[in-house]
């Protein structure tokens, strides 16, 4: 591992813990040379289906895009990064369980809309609002309605 301050080769791990409940795991370094430290995370690297969009085009897995499509809903929303990363964890492995080479963008919105539910209601209208296309606001109304009887649990 370079240092990213001095770009030495020789580094050491201080200490390592597990995060994203266990898909990654976090370690302290100290560079040798210049003594400074910094955090790396480590996750085993898996083949994600590609993803086939509305239109037939097909297009490669991006974690980068679905990180952001999940963090627009969440903004001003009290979830921690730790819990987003978990967030995606699952995701990721509901998709990977799927078996699939190719699975549709629908399936990949509606496996976010699970999980965001089970997150934080708001985040989810957010999403599906945009997800859904939600043309008024019955559309809208309908969606909560359906999310309602939940909450009142």
């Amino acid at each position: 591992m370079h240092c990213p301050y001095c770009n030495a080769t020789e580094t050491k791990v201080i200490d390592s813990r597990l995060a994203a409940e266990g898909a990654q795991v976090r370690r302290r370094r100290q560079c040798n040379s210049c003594e400074e430290r910094f955090t790396t995370f480590e996750m085993v690297e898996v083949v994600m289906p590609r993803i086939v969009k509305e239109s037939g085009k097909i297009e490669p897995y991006d974690g980068d895009k679905l990180r952001r499509s999940i963090m627009l809903p969440l903004q001003k929303r009290p979830i921690s990064i730790d819990e987003t990363d978990g967030m995606i964890s699952r995701i990721e492995k509901r998709i990977r369980q799927m078996g699939e080479r190719e699975i549709s963008s629908k399936q990949l919105g509606e496996v976010v809309m699970t999980e965001l539910k089970e997150v934080d209601d708001v985040a989810y209208v957010r999403f599906a609002s945009v997800y859904r296309d939600f043309q008024d606001i019955e559309a809208f109304q309908q969606e909560l309605a359906s999310i309602r009887p939940e909450c009142e649990k």
